[in-house]
């Protein structure tokens, strides 16, 4: 019986619009001063996370999900279905949009999931807005105003502040803007559709690709505003338990601890990214340390967990948490 948290192995992504803070901001060693963004805990091919701790060490996610399911409480799906990032955008970030499960599958090769994302705002400069949504009331308004490039027109920008949380239904045209430190949680894809970016070069001096008849196809029109309400779920002088949302693809809720707290989690297994602070993980054989930036699972066969110290953490999973 594996009774420990699984830590996982951060996997880095440099990016255009990429900065410097997920280095200066969470100590990560990373590649260059364009690091946009950390895949926390991935099994996505494209950035595969790795256990660094345990008899586990050295394996991927991946194999852990097809090798062990009984440390994800025997799952029906055949590949791990979230993706937890950390984004850090110097500069905006490309206005996109995401299929939903069957357009990936139908538009993209190999792909199991589309993509669903919401975005839990760590940090935001003054000023600092997201594109959210459009204005077009049909597919036809939306293709004429892309080809007119009248974006201040299409676009719905809404300004942010930190604490901010937004939920992001696949087919909803977004950006994160400049200035923005966020924590995203997903559906496990990589499949983007660049509706517009600004003009910008590649560093060999091409135009970025855009995917204007895809993006067409999967955005819903007329734009439909989808946030949840956020709940608290309990207020201690120890704990405060706080959900962000509950869908068909994920639950996430934000937890801040100053003492000990034993969650009651009702999920079978959780994803954990520490946001702020320092915390121990107290299970029945042995304490852990997490600190800032660190990011774990606490698996199905995990009997019991408290957390004790001063800290934040987002913790999500695909079934519902509380």
């Amino acid at each position: 019986m594996y009774n420990e948290p699984i830590f996982l192995e951060p996997v880095f992504q440099e990016r255009i619009w990429g900065g410097e803070k997920l280095r200066t901001n969470f100590g990560y060693t990373i590649p260059s001063d364009k690091t946009g963004e950390c895949w926390g805990i991935s099994a996505h091919p494209n950035g595969e996370s790795v256990v660094k701790n345990g008899p586990l060490h050295g394996r991927r996610l991946s194999a852990l999900w097809s090798g062990h399911p009984e440390l994800f409480g025997n799952p029906k799906e055949d590949t791990f279905p979230l993706l937890v990032k950390i984004l850090d955008a110097a500069e905006d970030l490309s206005v996109q949009v995401h299929p939903d499960d069957n357009q990936a599958q139908e538009l993209e090769k190999g792909e199991a999931y589309g993509k669903t994302e919401c975005w839990y705002v760590l940090e935001a400069e003054d000023g600092a807005e997201l594109v959210l949504g459009h204005h077009a009331e049909s597919k036809k308004e939306l293709s004429e105003y892309m080809k007119m490039g009248a974006w201040d027109r299409l676009l719905h920008k809404v300004p942010i502040q930190k604490g901010d949380f937004f939920y992001v239904p696949s087919g909803t045209i977004h950006a994160i803007g400049k200035g923005t430190l966020i924590l995203e949680t997903q559906q496990s894809s990589d499949t983007t559709y660049r509706v517009y970016d600004y003009d910008r070069l590649n560093p060999d001096g091409s135009k970025r690709e855009l995917h204007t008849e895809k993006s067409i196809y999967v955005t819903r029109t007329p734009h439909e505003n989808v946030q949840p309400e956020r709940s608290s779920v309990l207020e201690t002088e120890e704990a405060k338990v706080e959900q962000l949302v509950s869908s068909p693809f994920f639950s996430v809720i934000h937890l801040q601890v100053n003492g000990s707290y034993e969650p009651d989690f009702n999920s079978s297994y959780q994803l954990i990214s520490v946001t702020e602070g320092k915390l121990e993980i107290i299970t029945e054989d042995e304490t852990f340390q997490a600190e800032k930036g660190e990011h774990f699972i606490l698996p199905s066969t995990l009997k019991s967990v408290v957390f004790q110290g001063s800290g934040e953490m987002i913790a999500s999973s695909p079934d519902s948490l509380l």
